[in-house]
């Protein structure tokens, strides 16, 4: 003989009976993470923005990371800034010289110093020197609780800490951004005059032929974007450390490296508007 299976009678569910019920499909999280830190970023940049003009306004802190961020980026910025116009300067004199344009060296090299090296090379140090220090500073109050215990007194962390230093680093690079591109100018007008063999005339002539006004606009504009995004890199990084002091490293070479690729994919996106919207001089 077979055991027969009883058979539940129909009904509401009882307390003992168990009650199935369909398979929830969730999502993995690991795919959702970045798209949640993105959004966690795109808020906090939102943030500091609404911030900026709420009072009470930082004044010592401002004036404190504005000097400290400046300290550490003048030097680097003022030696490296030699060599990255004396290598576009070289490489497009090479390159007018094969085509037989020698006379547009000095335009081509100063512009392509002013447009694209000299914002890179201000962003990329602001947020190597600076940013990391941001940070580290941030990522260090955080683990310490400093940060939860200004919340619990009514204070707001980003108002007191993340905005003054993300003016700080949106100034320090709009006025880093004239010093490197007067420093990669006169360097690519030496190597030029100097080690080619061209003539101061024909390379001040050819500048002031090819260039114009916007190219100086666009280069400060990206300098002051490309410092906001330094700045709100860094204290997001630095307000999310994760493990400890060890996060805090982490967190800190994350934000170096978020950073750089941020910088690359809007300084693509604005030199295309720009080309699009501002018409080449003589054109």
């Amino acid at each position: 003989m077979t055991a027969e299976t009883p058979v539940r009678p129909a009904g509401p569910p009882t307390d003992d009976a168990p009650v199935r019920r369909p398979p929830e499909h969730r999502p993995p999280s690991r795919l959702l993470s970045p798209l949640r830190e993105t959004g966690k970023l795109f808020a906090l940049a939102l943030h500091v923005a609404r911030s900026v003009f709420r009072r009470p306004f930082q004044v010592r802190e401002f004036i404190e990371q504005f000097w400290f961020v400046a300290s550490v980026t003048i030097l680097p910025a003022a030696l490296v800034s030699i060599p990255f116009g004396a290598v576009i300067a070289l490489q497009v004199g090479s390159l007018t010289q094969q085509l037989g344009a020698q006379s547009f060296t000095g335009g081509a090299s100063v512009l392509a110093v002013i447009q694209q090296a000299s914002p890179l090379i201000v962003a990329l140090l602001i947020s190597g020197a600076g940013g990391s220090a941001i940070c580290a500073d941030l990522g260090s109050r955080k683990i310490r609780e400093e940060l939860d215990a200004m919340e619990v007194m009514g204070v707001s962390p980003v108002q007191r800490l993340v905005v003054p230093r993300v003016l700080a680093t949106m100034f320090v690079a709009v006025l880093l951004n004239g010093l490197v591109s007067v420093v990669g100018t006169l360097g690519g007008y030496f190597f030029n005059v100097i080690m080619q063999h061209g003539t101061p005339g024909a390379y001040l002539a050819s500048f002031s032929a090819l260039a114009q006004l916007p190219d100086l606009y666009i280069s400060e504009f990206k300098a002051l974007i490309f410092g906001f995004i330094a700045g709100i890199v860094a204290a997001y990084r630095g307000l999310n450390p994760r493990g400890g002091p060890k996060g805090v490293g982490d967190a800190v070479n994350q934000s170096v490296v978020i950073t750089f690729m941020l910088l690359f994919f809007v300084n693509m996106v604005l030199t295309a508007i720009y080309l699009q919207i501002v018409p080449a001089k003589g054109s």
